[in-house]
């Protein structure tokens, strides 16, 4: 099902960050074209290196090269892909997705795009279950947006329950569900 599709991974900063190089292993075996675009954030968590190097292409992280002053467009971003992956999602991002904060390259794809969005939360207990967070997960989902449900485990503060991001295997298996939906 996944054979030949173009996938734009957005990755934001958060712990689970790490899962995302598996995703694009595991999409890249599925004969995927895999392209990352991440918040800045990220770079705290996973390197662009490694996304580059199992994604086959570069890591979108900036809305333009200050050295040659080459422009990465978004817009173009967007269109090239037959659905946007943002895995991790952080609440912090997802709250700009609601309200259409456009401050990094990521969520200017985000607004731009017209494919199917798929949806990863990860956070922490407390803040998955916060009230904010809960209805800008509804309001997504009234988007249209698909969301791989959280999972319960171990999170990073130590804690268990839920808010931990679904396997990668399981995220991509849920891909195969949407485009398989599609068809």
């Amino acid at each position: 099902m996944l054979k030949g599709k173009k996938i734009l991974l957005g990755i934001t900063g958060g712990i689970a960050a790490y899962k995302s190089a598996y995703i694009i292993r595991l999409l890249v075996k599925n004969n995927c074209e895999v392209k990352v675009v991440v918040t800045p954030a990220v770079k705290d968590f996973i390197s662009h290196l490694t996304l580059s190097t199992l994604s086959k292409n570069p890591v979108y992280h900036r809305f333009f090269d200050p050295g040659s002053g080459d422009w990465d467009s978004h817009v173009e971003l967007a269109e090239w892909a037959d659905l946007m992956l943002i895995a991790p999602l952080t609440a912090n991002t997802m709250a700009k997705m609601v309200t259409g904060i456009a401050d990094n390259i990521l969520l200017t794809t985000y607004l731009s795009a017209k494919c199917p969005i798929i949806i990863a939360p990860a956070m922490d207990l407390n803040m998955y279950k916060h009230p904010a967070t809960t209805e800008n997960l509804a309001k997504l989902e009234a988007r249209g947006h698909h969301i791989i449900p959280v999972v319960e485990g171990e999170l990073a503060s130590g804690i268990c329950g839920e808010g931990r991001m679904a396997e990668p295997e399981d995220i991509v298996l849920f891909l195969h569900q949407v485009i398989k939906s599609k068809t």
